[in-house]
């Protein structure tokens, strides 16, 4: 953090919540954690016992369990019944956004049993599943074949249901685009109850494009087919040292994938992966990656470090290294590469356990790491929830490409956050425009990263308690987060709705565009069934009442600009 002994706002008085929040790692150690690893073993025993069936079992039983959500569905009566929800608890989604539109009255859809791998097709390279099928569970089984999916999330928990409803992202987005661009067909039920089949080019094309970022306000989702590719067993990992101030970083970080000549999609000019961790305002390490073989690694010379293993230097503070020692080079497994996150859930792991790096708790205690994010949630009550949510950020900002350094200057400026994250991907020219979009304009520009069907964005990841906070003084989350927000309006940028969001309807709809989402609502029965995007992300309690007012306002489109598309 950047002049932590300078004061720069007045002290804030301590609270008893601030003294909860100091020791809450003793809950964390003596309740969570234990919990965690037993859940994490139970879902990895039910993992494997579904990896024993055969993939028309799965079938079969899919089948079976879509009839039910089919028939559930067909049971609701509009005019008795609230809003059509899945049955999970509100405390389980892995994101930070508290999910209170569960706490009006709804109409529960179990939708739990989805959680199979029903198809790897080597043919066609696709990999057919089930949403709550989650990134640990596929590569577990896919990387053993040398195949991954084209855009594998970091964190194990995270799931693909959540991933194309809401936002996935890898260091290899900047190649394939973000997770939902992966996926080539989307099987959804309707608010009728009818399955149906979405590809880009069948008669459901418009829904096809609708589905992402729509939280899952337009259908059920109950499987997938995600694109597959060919991968080796280790990942070259190039670790390159930065120092200069935000600019310069900025522009290194953009130079270390997309070339000054323009020709982004040359393999030999582009690495498989990329990331940059920003430790400062000053310092920050560039990392690439490009798959290697088995034998390629274990040559005389060559640098092999597991990175899974429990006892691990958490990978953020590894990568910090090369700031001392300079640009190196080392191997790591592919699956630990994946990863390489999940055990330290980035930086946050280190205010959840302030010891939690030491080695001595890594080697004693590190196997039982990570903590369930949704246990972490269902343990911090109403207060301390409240409290992250004025003294902790965790946003990302999906910002054009030729902007990080202003959007570093901003998070500098206004938050004082370290270490930042930054992740480069694509944002796709589509037939039709979607919820997102990259700007205008932007083939003819043709700057730095983009190429002629999609502009390039880059994901600056800021996650950790803010520099006020962390010298005692005062600080306003929420009025920050407001002024985030503005600023990524006016700049074409995007905030993935998995985090707290302060928009207000108007302000949503001048962020993301509204047209083929409204028109998806309306020829698929959606309004009247499943709420509004715009309501299940929107902050604070909701009301039964709330829930009827905001349908009747999407009715009539008060805030959204529709152009309706072509049927």
């Amino acid at each position: 953090m950047s002049d932590l002994e300078a004061p720069l706002r007045p002290k804030r008085k301590k609270i008893w919540v601030d003294y909860f929040v100091k020791f809450r790692w003793i809950l964390v150690i003596f309740v969570v954690l234990p919990i965690s690893f037993t859940l994490y073993f139970l879902t990895y025993l039910g993992d494997v016992r579904s990896e024993w069936k055969s993939f028309k079992t799965r079938q079969k039983e899919h089948d079976e369990n879509v009839q039910k959500v089919v028939n559930r569905l067909k049971k609701r009566n509009p005019s008795k019944d609230g809003l059509v929800c899945t049955a999970r608890k509100p405390w389980v989604a892995v994101g930070m956004r508290n999910v209170d539109y569960k706490r009006a009255r709804h109409f529960e859809v179990d939708l739990s049993p989805f959680r199979n791998i029903l198809d790897i097709d080597k043919e066609r390279m696709i990999a057919r599943v089930e949403p709550l099928v989650n990134m640990g569970q596929i590569t577990r089984v896919t990387v053993p074949m040398n195949l991954a999916l084209a855009v594998v999330a970091e964190l194990d928990d995270l799931t693909v249901g959540g991933l194309i409803n809401g936002y996935g992202i890898e260091g290899s987005s900047h190649k394939y685009g973000l997770f939902s661009d992966t996926v080539v067909a989307f099987e959804i039920i309707l608010a009728d109850g009818s399955l149906v089949k979405a590809t880009k080019d069948n008669e459901y094309s418009d829904l096809f494009y609708a589905i992402p970022w729509s939280q899952g306000t337009l259908g059920l989702l109950v499987a997938a087919e995600v694109k597959l590719i060919p991968i080796k067993e280790y990942m070259k990992l190039t670790y390159k040292p930065v120092v200069g101030n935000l600019k310069d970083i900025a522009q290194a970080y953009s130079d270390s994938f997309a070339p000054r000549d323009g020709d982004q999609d040359n393999d030999e000019k582009v690495p498989d992966f990329v990331e940059t961790m920003i430790y400062s305002p000053t310092r920050a390490v560039c990392m690439t990656g490009r798959y290697a073989s088995k034998e390629e690694a274990k040559k005389k010379g060559n640098k092999i470090n597991n990175v899974g293993w429990w006892y691990k230097t958490w990978f953020y503070q590894h990568a910090e290294t090369a700031l001392k020692k300079g640009l190196f080079v080392e191997y790591i497994p592919t699956r630990e590469y994946y990863h390489r996150h999940t055990r330290c859930l980035y930086w946050e792991g280190k205010l959840i356990l302030p010891f939690g790096d030491q080695f001595w708790f890594r080697f004693l205690f590190g196997w039982l790491m990570p903590p369930k994010v949704s246990l972490l949630k269902a343990t911090q009550g109403e207060a301390i929830r409240n409290y992250y949510h004025e003294m902790h950020v965790i946003q990302d900002m999906l910002v054009p490409l030729y902007k990080v350094g202003d959007a570093l200057e901003w998070v500098d400026r206004e938050m004082e956050i370290y270490p930042i994250w930054l992740c480069p991907h694509k944002l796709f020219k589509l037939p039709i425009k979607t919820m997102i979009y990259p700007e205008a304009g932007f083939e003819l520009q043709r700057r730095q990263g983009d190429t002629q069907n999609a502009q390039m964005f880059t994901d600056v990841g800021v996650y950790y308690a803010p520099g006020p906070v962390l010298r005692g003084e005062v600080f306003d989350g929420a009025e920050a987060v407001r002024k985030m927000e503005s600023w990524m309006i006016e700049n074409h940028c995007f905030q993935p709705q998995y985090a707290v969001s302060e928009l207000n309807e108007k302000n949503f709809w001048r962020m993301f565009d509204a047209g083929l989402y409204e028109h998806c609502r309306r020829k698929y029965g959606a309004v009247g069934t499943f709420m509004s995007v715009y309501y299940k992300c929107k902050k604070g309690r909701k009301t039964e009442k709330e829930v009827r007012e905001a349908e009747q306002a999407h009715l009539d489109t008060a805030y959204a600009e529709v152009d309706q598309p072509a049927d």
